[in-house]
């Protein structure tokens, strides 16, 4: 048996403002090709089909799509719901959808497999929902659930009780935060780690495979334990990992193999630096002016308009952030005490802009358009000296 194992397609989740649905669209549409291309037998998505408990209707059509592609590819497809799918919407999508898939999002189903068959007999798909422990404390009465962890360890002992009874081959989907994730590898935005969310590996001990979701960054916690990361980049973070499925092969025994399929980036990320002139006109940045790209910008001083500047180069910058290569060293002195020191107002301003800029004063051409103004305001004959009201007290 042939299983494609994917996960965290977020359909409806937004990368910094801009719509991800069709690129998503996209690269799904890749993922049923290589479905057919690889005579897939079963597609297992573990978890945060949608990006949200209240998905737009375009995600939900996406969703629809996706699934009827992969099951005209030839692929049975076993769902389950993670921590930003809302279980009971995801699950009523399933009543709307044809044979050969099965979206698992209750409970109480937790330990009764789908089973599928191929030429060495039954495969037992255990579908684990991602179990808030507050949440589902009422499903299994008299057992503490306090933490995923637990949760997590309660759930795959009624999957290995009913595995014992059944025999077989078998694969365990879940939804969680398994130990051995490093933070590097893209970690869900709203997970804990190194807390008592964290489920340890022994928990899954059992089946043939374990199909996880929940990180976005590809994993392989040993042969039979993986994560298969989401299919697009979602944050700049993620932006150095590959994006792609496992592909995984069952034989008469078990786990006989595992492939890494691959999948397209419709816009690589690029995270660029230097000074705002170098980020407009250096020749090095040519490679990603068609990136979405995650600007900072050294310069000691604040620019003007950055964002409208850098994006007239690089179309598709989404972030940008100052951080000057050398922050000026404090030298003790409060605001106030700048402004007592000042003698007049083109130096009080003076203290104002190297006080907010990082130690950088006016421009020459500044200089120019203060004095004219100072001078203006004072009727075009006055000194800009301070008169004993304008100082503060």
């Amino acid at each position: 048996m042939r299983i494609l194992h994917t996960s965290d397609w977020h359909i409806g989740r937004s990368f910094h403002g801009h719509s991800t649905l069709e690129a998503l669209r996209g690269v799904l549409e890749v993922l049923a090709q290589q479905v057919r291309e690889r005579s897939v037998d079963v597609v297992v998505v573990a978890g945060d089909v949608f990006d949200s408990a209240v998905p737009a209707a375009a995600c939900y059509s996406l969703l629809s799509d996706a699934l009827r592609a992969l099951c005209d590819a030839g692929a049975h497809v076993v769902v389950t719901s993670g921590n930003h799918d809302s279980s009971a919407r995801l699950g009523f999508q399933s009543a709307l959808l044809r044979d050969g898939i099965d979206v698992v999002t209750d409970p109480l189903t937790v330990g009764t497999p789908v089973t599928i068959d191929d030429v060495h007999g039954p495969v037992h798909f255990y579908g684990i929902p991602y179990l808030e422990p507050a949440l589902v404390r009422h499903v299994w009465p008299g057992v503490e659930l306090r933490t995923q962890r637990q949760a997590v360890e309660h759930a795959m002992g009624l999957v290995r009780t009913d595995l014992a009874a059944r025999g077989g081959r078998s694969v365990a989907i879940s939804h969680c935060f398994a130990a051995g994730v490093a933070p590097t590898q893209g970690v869900e935005r709203d997970i804990q780690q190194g807390g008592l969310d964290v489920v340890p590996l022994s928990a899954f001990d059992g089946p043939d495979y374990v199909a996880l979701g929940h990180i976005h960054g590809r994993n392989d916690l040993g042969e039979r334990i993986r994560y298969s990361g989401a299919p697009l980049h979602y944050s700049f973070g993620e932006a150095d990992k590959p994006r792609g499925s496992w592909l995984v092969e069952l034989d008469a025994r078990g786990l006989a193999g595992v492939e890494w399929l691959a999948l397209p980036v419709p816009r690589r990320l690029a995270r660029v630096s230097g000074s705002l002139e170098e980020l407009l006109a250096d020749e090095r940045f040519a490679e990603v002016e068609d990136a979405w790209v995650s600007a900072r910008y050294t310069d000691a001083a604040p620019q003007r308009d950055p964002m409208r500047r850098l994006q007239e180069r690089f179309p598709h910058c989404a972030t940008v952030v100052h951080a000057p290569d050398v922050v000026r060293e404090a030298d003790g002195l409060t605001y106030a005490e700048r402004v007592h020191e000042a003698k007049s107002d083109r130096e009080l301003i003076e203290a104002f802009l190297v006080h907010v800029r990082n130690g950088v004063g006016a421009t020459e051409a500044e200089s120019e358009l203060i004095r004219g103004l100072l001078a203006e305001h004072a009727g075009g004959a006055g000194t800009g000296e301070k008169s004993s009201e304008e100082v503060p007290a």
